[in-house]
């Protein structure tokens, strides 16, 4: 009667639902239910809420407080130090028997939000019993005055809380690992059983839209969480009222399902555009401006984009005026000053009121989260542009992958330095700190490497994104103490050098965490945590994403990486069929994306990358096409012979190399040949050679070509 009555309680106080009960009865008699730590209510509410009488596998010194007694009470107790060799046996021998006994494997309720570290013990008990494992995850609980979380994030009275019951499963280690290391891959496997739990349970099949409007209602509409160099600073509510303002004027302008270009930098103006858009089923497609005119125009023919929106204030400031001149011949260029002034005042005040009243026309159902939320554009293997398409799913089901490794909170300061058009600063850098509650400060570029160490100082900056070519110029302009506040440095898009990864250990004490990615997995593939690093690699693969090593000729460790998973990106739009969308597909087949890159995966799961088969060079971040460079020569001296390569470049990832047999070649004939190419496409260094090495077959012998470089 006692369980009958609180279950009623906490109902009516948390509206407490309970979401696969199907698994639980499935998971029969002899089961290890794990579940993560968010709160003082926790066992309170597995205790009632769960059918059947459970025991409860709690920490000694937790047991013993007599205010938890009471609750204890509705179920079996099982005392027990999870650090203890003997407790750990005697637990053994519990679930030996038919039993459902509840443990939670972190020891400890979460000071974080998120998952904190899992003990190994827990692991080992289930290899050793063979149970059966449930996972359940409980949200909501941490908003409660009852959770470790003040300050941290806004607390409630009553918040929504759901128990989320996953399918059970069980531990299998292979037989030949034995002893402590064996222990420590049961927890490893387990520590994945729960990652995987947090997402799996996470509500990512929505419009972007929508999460911020969720994360307002957790954070609180006086939450501010952008700023940028105009010092004007964005709550939840001014954002989704301007917002709200700014889609309904373009929604004038545009249709439904049309591909918008936004030729915008970082700032908060480009976040209330980019969102205005996705409000209005419109799809905001990001030009990359440091690419010049022709690649530019080339991306808004592939997209099919009629309508650019850019800022008077931007091409001058940014000298873009050329650019902009040869746009407007392709696209109606429209820029945001002009838009202003055709906002009245009455304009304004509605959309204040639907800014408060979205629970009453705003209808998420109505959103397809499968839908295009972005395309991203890429250079493909001919030099030119290459669209990627990304549903709002993607990004956000991405998003919530890397908040199941990482911990973020409503405190984290976000200095933002890399450019919206790209994945890692689009996805990572703009729309996570969003929908997440993190203040974000938005600088227009990240090539000010003396200014960027300043703003870190100056707005307490927890939280930094980037490559290794800014990460290593930051370090060598940075006062040691401009750094003090950064809890995480996340490198990406190239390879962290090692000489980068030790000066930002000796200067400022800090670890940088190496991922890897591409714009095709929106962008995250795999990142090393502050729980499970390994320096040299790129990390562990996301939670719920599955991978394929294809065999290669000649690689005897490793193989070409194919990936799918919730963050693999709709497809492609190519510049020979501009507007068909190609789904993502290879050899393992639909879904499936081929990386083009050499991998190798060890048995704890960190990625190794051994190089690329696909002929690219990453140069700051930067994907460039050696096929284009080469075509850049024919173009400039078609009666010479010609091979581009890429050399490793401590400052810039990569280097490219034009080995040509023209003579007297120099880069400035390539520019007067090639008007409106992006400086980051040409060579770093022409080398002038008699022949060019060649295969029996006639190819050009890359390998022989790259020794012929080395040689010089």
């Amino acid at each position: 009667m006692l369980k009958i009555c609180l279950r009623w309680l906490l109902r009516l106080l948390f509206k407490v639902k309970v979401t696969g009960l199907d698994n639980y009865k499935n998971a029969g008699k002899r089961v290890l239910i794990v579940s993560n730590h968010t709160s003082f209510l926790d066992p309170l509410l597995l205790g009632v809420f769960l059918p059947d009488d459970i025991t409860f596998a709690i920490n000694t010194h937790i047991s013993q407080r007599w205010w938890l007694k009471p609750f204890l009470g509705l179920s079996k107790v099982f005392p027990m130090d999870p650090t203890h060799p003997l407790s750990l046996k005697d637990l053994i021998h519990h679930l030996e028997n038919d039993t459902r006994t509840v443990i939670f494997p972190e020891g400890r309720i979460s000071v974080t939000g998120a998952l904190m570290k899992v003990y190994d013990g827990t692991g080992m008990v289930a290899d050793k019993t063979q149970a059966t494992i449930l996972p359940i995850r409980i949200s909501g609980a941490q908003y409660t005055h009852f959770s470790k979380l003040q300050d941290i994030v806004r607390l409630r009275l009553f918040p929504k809380i759901t128990l989320h019951i996953s399918a059970p499963t069980k531990i299998s280690v292979p037989v030949e690992i034995k002893g402590k290391e064996r222990r420590a891959y049961c927890g490893q496997l387990l520590a994945d059983i729960m990652a995987n739990m947090m997402f799996d349970t996470s509500h990512y099949k929505q419009a972007i839209f929508s999460s911020l409007l969720e994360a307002r209602i957790i954070h609180g509409g006086k939450h501010i969480i952008a700023e940028d160099l105009d010092r004007s600073t964005l709550n939840y509510d001014n954002l989704i009222t301007r917002v709200i303002i700014l889609g309904n004027v373009l929604k004038k302008i545009t249709a439904s399902g049309e591909s918008v270009g936004v030729f915008l930098p970082n700032s908060s103006k480009t976040l209330i555009t980019i969102l205005g858009l996705q409000l209005h089923h419109r799809v905001p497609a990001m030009l990359n401006y440091s690419t010049g005119a022709s690649n530019i125009i080339s991306a808004c023919h592939t997209a099919q984009v009629k309508t650019v929106l850019t800022s008077h204030r931007f091409i001058e400031l940014g000298n873009l005026r050329a650019e902009a001149e040869q746009l407007s011949q392709h696209c109606q260029l429209i820029y945001l000053e002009d838009l202003a002034t055709q906002i009245s005042h009455i304009n304004k005040l509605f959309g204040f009121i639907k800014s408060k009243t979205t629970a009453l026309w705003y209808n998420p159902k109505s959103f397809d989260a499968d839908t295009a939320a972005v395309i991203l554009f890429t250079s493909g293997s001919e030099g030119t542009p290459k669209g990627v398409v990304l549903s709002h799913a993607n990004i956000l089901g991405n998003l919530k992958q890397l908040e199941a490794c990482i911990s973020f909170n409503a405190r984290d300061v976000v200095l933002n330095f890399l450019p919206m058009f790209h994945s890692f600063g689009f996805t990572v850098g703009t729309i996570l700190p969003t929908i997440s509650g993190m203040r974000t400060f938005y600088y227009p570029s990240p090539l000010h490497f003396s200014v960027i160490p300043e703003i870190a100082y100056e707005i307490h900056a927890t939280i930094m994104f980037g490559t290794n070519t800014f990460f290593s110029a930051y370090a060598k302009k940075a006062h040691a103490y401009d750094f003090y506040n950064l809890r995480y440095v996340v490198a990406g898009a190239e390879k962290l050098q090692d000489n980068t990864r030790q000066i930002w250990a000796d200067k400022f004490g800090i670890r940088i965490l190496e991922g890897y990615g591409a714009t095709e997995t929106s962008p995250i593939t795999s990142v090393n945590t502050p729980l499970h690093h390994k320096s040299g690699t790129v990390g562990r693969f996301m939670p719920s994403m599955n991978y394929k090593l294809e065999p290669i000729e000649g690689i005897h460790e490793g193989g070409q990486l194919h990936v799918s998973g919730p963050n693999i990106m709709m497809g492609y739009l190519l510049a020979n069929n501009p507007g068909q969308l190609v789904p993502p597909e290879s050899i393992y087949g639909k879904g499936w994306h081929d990386t083009g890159d050499i991998v190798y995966v060890d048995h704890e799961g960190f990625i190794s990358i051994k190089g690329r088969s696909k002929r690219f060079a990453k140069i700051g971040g930067e994907m460039v096409s050696l096929v284009a460079v080469e075509q850049l020569a024919i173009n400039t001296w078609p009666n010479a012979h010609h091979a581009a390569i890429s050399i490793p470049d401590l400052k810039k990832g990569e280097q490219i190399i034009l080995v040509t047999t023209q003579k007297e070649a120099t880069i400035n004939d390539i520019l007067a040949s090639s008007p409106g190419v992006a400086n980051i496409s040409l060579p770093k260094k022409i080398l002038i050679v008699e022949e060019i090495p060649v295969l029996m077959t006639g190819k050009i012998n890359y390998p022989a070509v790259i020794a012929l470089a080395q040689g010089h």
